[in-house]
């Protein structure tokens, strides 16, 4: 018998546990440099907003030069916004870190995220302003509804998550038949398919009934539903001056750049999940870590539900008109 095999269980979990160690840490320092984080990336949105406004105002008059400049402006202003915080990041990494998902699939949630809240943001802004004509404040006041919602979608998804981390902690702790005659077997090496009658990684079929359609429908809903602030006043300056289909490439510019970001982030997420389940099955915990993972998703479900009814009730409307960063 191996050393590894022959250690405690809790000490051949080491894996997980060292992720949760490093996400409590992680979280820590988060909490306690939040106010500097939060204070330097609106200087930063700032200050890229003002070169945004500026470029835009000369589009008109240097449509080339002018206009290559503007995008390379937003689509860093979506980078950095991406980077701040905000609601989406806790959706895709509280959810790409409690479920097994395939590396096409993280792309294509945190892509259809950010491109759906760009996307929302020109939809309401020519909606209200440009069809509708009505005023900003109307237009404000529709965003904020827009907002809310997206926060419902954070608590439905907690709560569409939780009913399935219950669904599969009962099938791991529900009373078996028991077996009056049991086979010896010798010693063998667990791979994919050796057929032993113990799960490793997630199939495919788990993969997929983790992440159905209706569950990265719930993700991309929670996460893009909220328009972006930013994209909101460049179209309304854009609106104002009179190059509004500049600013309607400004917003979408912005969406790539977030989108970006969150695919960087989410790929760190997943592949760091894969690693730790992957030594963990190495150790011969397989049994363990199929309670530990529903009991994660668990944790994680609460997290969002806490978050959405938190972001629900200190959600207050723009009537000003001024910008919101976050």
């Amino acid at each position: 018998m191996s050393l590894i095999n022959s250690a405690p269980r809790t000490v051949r979990l080491w894996p997980l546990w060292l992720l949760a160690m490093a996400l409590v840490i992680a979280g820590a320092a988060v909490w306690l440099h939040w106010p500097q984080l939060l204070l330097q990336s609106v200087l930063w949105q700032k200050d890229l907003h003002q070169h945004m406004t500026q470029h835009l105002q000369q589009v008109a008059a240097q449509p080339h030069q002018a206009g290559l400049t503007l995008l390379l402006f937003s689509l860093l202003y979506g980078v950095l916004h991406a980077l701040g915080p905000g609601h989406g990041k806790v959706v895709i990494t509280t959810f790409l870190a409690t479920h097994p998902t395939k590396l096409k699939t993280s792309l294509k949630l945190t892509l259809l995220a950010s491109l759906l809240q760009g996307s929302v943001a020109i939809v309401l802004v020519t909606l209200m302003l440009v069809i509708l004509q009505t005023s900003s404040r109307q237009l404000h006041l529709s965003s904020f509804w827009l907002e809310r919602g997206s926060y419902l979608f954070v608590t439905g998804l907690g709560v569409w998550i939780g009913c399935r981390a219950l669904s599969a902690l009962w099938q791991n702790v529900r009373p078996r038949p028991a077996m009056s005659i049991y086979a010896v077997r010798p010693t063998h090496r667990h791979h994919e398919n050796c057929a032993c009658g113990h799960a490793h990684l997630p199939d495919a079929q788990q993969v997929a009934d983790a992440v159905n359609w209706k569950t990265q429908l719930l993700v991309v809903l929670s996460m893009g539903l909220r328009p972006c602030s930013g994209a909101i006043m460049m179209l309304l300056f854009a609106k104002v001056i009179g190059v509004y289909a500049w600013g309607v490439v400004s917003a979408a510019a912005m969406a790539v750049g977030t989108a970006l970001t969150i695919s960087a982030m989410g790929l760190v997420v997943q592949h760091s999940r894969a690693l730790a389940q992957r030594l963990a099955n190495a150790g011969r915990v397989t049994k363990s870590v199929h309670l530990i993972m529903p009991l994660l998703a668990l944790t994680g479900s609460l997290l969002l539900i806490i978050t959405g009814i938190i972001l629900w009730q200190s959600a207050q409307p723009v009537i000003s008109g001024g910008l919101r960063a976050f």
